[in-house]
């Protein structure tokens, strides 16, 4: 039997899968708090041991949110051609987006930017062969401010290697990759989503001073939700068709989603797979932030759920005896969160499959996370279309982000993971 080891290690536990790589089976998994009061790494290879069992394991594939995961900043032209599809490839590579400024920057838009302590920036402007000055002036701000954090430039083609170069002369780490807006309405993602991953893997992992030593780092092979995105993106092209991911975590509620290819009439394109980022949405550091959200869309909730939230805000640790108001919070998060997606411009209707995912529902019973996603599920007030007859289902065995690390070196065994835990096909 030939065994890989697929890690998630995040901001609170580590979790592993140990899959077969000859069917796709899943034969291990066990979780861990994730130590990075010391090095992570001594989460994760306890983690690792009382997974595999003693078994002998032929690969081990590592994804990582922890330290915060990765911090993007967007600058690009305007903000609702490039900028807005800057932000759009930002999300899809695994990272929460920090900042978005647009048009030339100045010397407060230069303070803002540092403010915001990004991981990496993505520089973006202009479709190829059309306007060239706001990246230039852009790409020359940042060369004369001495910036060092990396930078990703994806903006017109016509100007790459120049911009290049300048950025480089001057000691900015810069990856340069293809134009995330190569032509109106033509949003192409994948370049400077790979270049982000690179940049992540050389720059980010090293200098969250998670472990001590190179192995992590040599180990991580992408941000979690950039996994996680690959894993919908590969049941997507299995045969599932339309999907949905709502992962509820304790700072963020996340929402990925795969559609079927049609007309965009988005002069910033359309990303067919998507993810956006709800960071005032979660079930303990977030979680006063649920609730004021909740208010904002107008739904209606007990306001004894305020003092349970602010409970949960100032203790993340804390262990719910009753788990009643963790239920009703998280279906709030969970209803805001595809409120906001879905009025992205995504239509959502002919989703087959819904997958819910993170804590909250992991360890609820199944009436209790039936109840936390049929609540935006059923949400025919929020401005939005549901989908129509999906099949809803919990990743109770963490193999998203597993099936996602696995796709590209195993897709066959990764396919199988996912369809045998999530699609029941």
């Amino acid at each position: 039997m030939s065994i890989a080891v697929c890690a998630d290690v995040g901001s609170t536990y580590t979790k592993v899968a140990v899959v077969d790589l000859a069917d796709g089976a899943l034969v291990g998994a066990a979780s861990h708090p994730t130590t990075v009061g010391t090095d992570v790494l001594h989460g994760l290879d306890a983690a690792v041991e009382a997974a595999a069992g003693g078994r002998d394991i032929a690969h081990t594939y590592v994804c990582s949110s922890a330290g915060g995961g990765l911090r993007l900043a967007v600058v690009g032209y305007e903000e609702l051609v490039t900028a807005q599809a800057g932000q759009r490839v930002a999300l899809s590579a695994g990272g929460r987006v920090v900042h978005v400024a647009a048009g030339r920057l100045d010397a407060a838009g230069l303070r803002d930017l540092r403010a915001a302590s990004p991981d990496v920036v993505l520089l973006v402007g202009g479709t190829d062969g059309g306007d060239a000055e706001t990246v230039t002036h852009n790409a020359t701000r940042l060369a004369k401010a001495r910036w060092r954090t990396p930078v990703v430039l994806a903006g017109n083609a016509d100007v790459r290697d120049t911009l290049t170069a300048l950025l480089a002369g001057a000691g900015v780490p810069v990856t340069a990759t293809g134009n995330v807006l190569p032509r109106i309405g033509v949003l192409d993602p994948a370049p400077a989503r790979a270049a982000i991953r690179e940049v992540f893997l050389r720059h980010v992992i090293g200098g969250k001073k998670l472990s001590r030593g190179p192995r992590f780092a040599s180990l991580v092979r992408a941000a979690t939700p950039d996994a996680v995105l690959t894993a919908v993106e590969l049941l997507a092209d299995g045969g599932v068709g339309d999907l949905l991911v709502i992962d509820i975590g304790g700072a963020t509620t996340d929402v990925y989603s795969a559609l079927t290819r049609g007309e965009s009439a988005d002069v910033a394109g359309t990303l067919w797979r998507a993810r956006t980022v709800e960071g005032d949405l979660g079930m303990r550091w977030s979680a006063p932030g649920v609730l004021a959200a909740a208010r904002a869309e107008r739904l209606g909730y007990d306001p004894v759920l305020d003092a349970a939230a602010a409970r949960r805000a100032r203790d993340p640790a804390y262990v719910a005896a009753d788990d009643a108001d963790d239920t009703r919070i998280a279906a709030l998060a969970a209803t805001v969160a595809l409120r906001r997606h879905a009025r992205g411009g995504r239509d959502l209707r002919d989703v087959r499959l819904v997958v819910g995912s993170g804590g909250v529902l992991r360890h609820a019973s199944p009436a209790d996370a039936n109840a936390v996603l049929s609540a935006g599920l059923s949400d025919h007030a929020g401005g939005w279309a549901v989908p129509r007859a999906p099949r809803v289902v919990v990743d109770t065995d963490y193999v998203l982000a597993a099936g996602g690390l696995l796709a590209a070196d195993h897709p066959k065994a990764a396919l199988s993971l996912l369809r045998g835990h999530l699609s029941g096909r």
